[in-house]
C-alpha cells in the first residue's frame, strides 16, 4: 500500500513539473529582460544592441531628404516637350482648296483615306501627288511645313490642315496598387507623373505613395511624393516619355508592427507625411490600462548599415514624456513594445496553472 502511493506521488511530481516547464515556456510571453539602462551590449544571439533612454539630447535627428542624383537628375530632364509625331500615329490631313485630293468622309465613303493618314513604322506617310513623306520625329507644325513645300511642287495655293486624331506611337505602362493598371497614350498634352496616376483610376488605399518606382530605358527610379516636396518639386515635374514604366509598391512595405501590451496587436501603417511615437500608441488604442506597464515603452530600430540595432525607451507614466514622444518620428519596420506589469505576468501563471493542478488533485486522489 505504502509502496503504491509513493508511485502515485512520482507521477503526481512528474506532472506538477510538467505543467510548470510547460507553463513557463509557452505562456510567460515576451518580456525585456535585463536591459541595461543604457549603452551598448551584445546579446546571446551575437547581434549588438544598444539601448537609451528617450530624451530631448537622444531624440533621433528628423530625416532629411537629400536629392539623390540620379532622381534630381530624372526632374530636370523630364521637362515638357511639344510632341512629336511617331510610328503609329493616325494623321488627319485636310485641304479645303482641293478636296478632289482629300474628300472629306460626308462625299466620298470611298476614300482610302478618310479614317486618316498612318504613319507606318518607317515613320513616313502615304499622301497622294508626292507619295511618301517623312514624319516621325517632327512636330505636327514642321510636318504641316514640309507637306505644304512638297505640294506647291504640284498645287498653286496648298494650305494642308494636319492634326492627329489617334495616338498610338507614344506609350507608358503602369501596374501596381492603382484601379485600373494598364497600357496607356501619351498624347501631344504631356503626361506627368500625378497625370499617370489619375489616368490609371488613382491608388488604391493599399498604395504607397512614398514608394513608387519609374523605369525608364533600363534604369529604375525610387520616387516618394512626400519626398519630391520635401525636395522643393513634385510629381508634376516629371513628364513620362514613350516605354515608360511606373509601379506603386504596396503599404505592407512600410510598417511599424507593435508588440506587447496596447489595445490593439496589428501594423501600423506610415502616413504619407510620417507617423511619431505618440501616433502609432493612438492609432493601436493605447496601452492596454489592466496590463501594460508604461514605465518602459521600447522601440526597436534595426540598422543594417552599422549592424548596431538601437533600443529607445520611455516612461509614458508621466505628461512630460508625451511630447518627446510625439516628435519621435517612425520609421518602416520599427517594432514598438509594452511589457506587462510584473503582477500581470504572476496572474497569467497562475492562470495558466490552475488547470494543471486541477487535474493533479484528482490524480492524486486515486
Amino acid at each position: 500500500m505504502q509502496h503504491h502511493a509513493l508511485r502515485r506521488l512520482g507521477a503526481t511530481c512528474i506532472l506538477l513539473v510538467s505543467a510548470l516547464s510547460g507553463c513557463m515556456s509557452l505562456n510567460s510571453g515576451l518580456q525585456s529582460g535585463n536591459l541595461p539602462p543604457s549603452g551598448t551590449f551584445v546579446a546571446e544571439n551575437g547581434l549588438q544592441f544598444n539601448v537609451q533612454p528617450l530624451s530631448l539630447t537622444t531624440l533621433p535627428p528628423k530625416q532629411v531628404v537629400t536629392p539623390n542624383s540620379d532622381l534630381a537628375e530624372l526632374v530636370q530632364s523630364s521637362g515638357q516637350a511639344n510632341y512629336r509625331i511617331t510610328e503609329g500615329d493616325i494623321l488627319s490631313i485636310s485641304m479645303i482648296g482641293y478636296p478632289d485630293i482629300t474628300p472629306s468622309a460626308v462625299s466620298s465613303n470611298s476614300n482610302p483615306y478618310v479614317s486618316g493618314f498612318p504613319v507606318d513604322q518607317q515613320g513616313f506617310v502615304q499622301f497622294p501627288l508626292i507619295g511618301r513623306i517623312k514624319a516621325s520625329g517632327l512636330s505636327v507644325p514642321k510636318f504641316t511645313a514640309n507637306l505644304q513645300s512638297s505640294l506647291k511642287r504640284y498645287l498653286k495655293y496648298p494650305d494642308p490642315q494636319v492634326k492627329i486624331v489617334n495616338y498610338r506611337g507614344n506609350k507608358f505602362f503602369i501596374d501596381g496598387e492603382v484601379k485600373q493598371p494598364g497600357e496607356f497614350p501619351i498624347a501631344d498634352i504631356p503626361v506627368s507623373l500625378y497625370g499617370a496616376i489619375s489616368m490609371a483610376g488613382g491608388a488604391m488605399p493599399t498604395g504607397d505613395s512614398n514608394s513608387i518606382v519609374l523605369d525608364r530605358q533600363g534604369k529604375s527610379y525610387s520616387i516618394g511624393l512626400q519626398s519630391l516636396r520635401e525636395m522643393g518639386t513634385s510629381a508634376n515635374q516629371i513628364y513620362l516619355r514613350d516605354g515608360d514604366s511606373i509601379h506603386i509598391n504596396s503599404q505592407d512595405r512600410n510598417k511599424i508592427y507593435v508588440l506587447g501590451e496596447f489595445g490593439r496587436v496589428e501594423p501600423v501603417p506610415i502616413l504619407e507625411q510620417g507617423i511619431s511615437l505618440a501616433q502609432v500608441l493612438g492609432e493601436s488604442r493605447g496601452l492596454n490600462a489592466n496590463t501594460a506597464n508604461a514605465a518602459k515603452i521600447y522601440v526597436v530600430r534595426d540598422n543594417l548599415k552599422t549592424r548596431v540595432t538601437n533600443i529607445y525607451y520611455i516612461d509614458m507614466q508621466t505628461i512630460t514624456s508625451f511630447p518627446l514622444a510625439n516628435r519621435f518620428e517612425m520609421q518602416a519596420n520599427d517594432i514598438v513594445y509594452v511589457d506587462p506589469t510584473g503582477l500581470t505576468r504572476w496572474n497569467r501563471v497562475v492562470s495558466a496553472l490552475l488547470p494543471s493542478t486541477s487535474t493533479i488533485r484528482s490524480l492524486s486522489g486515486l
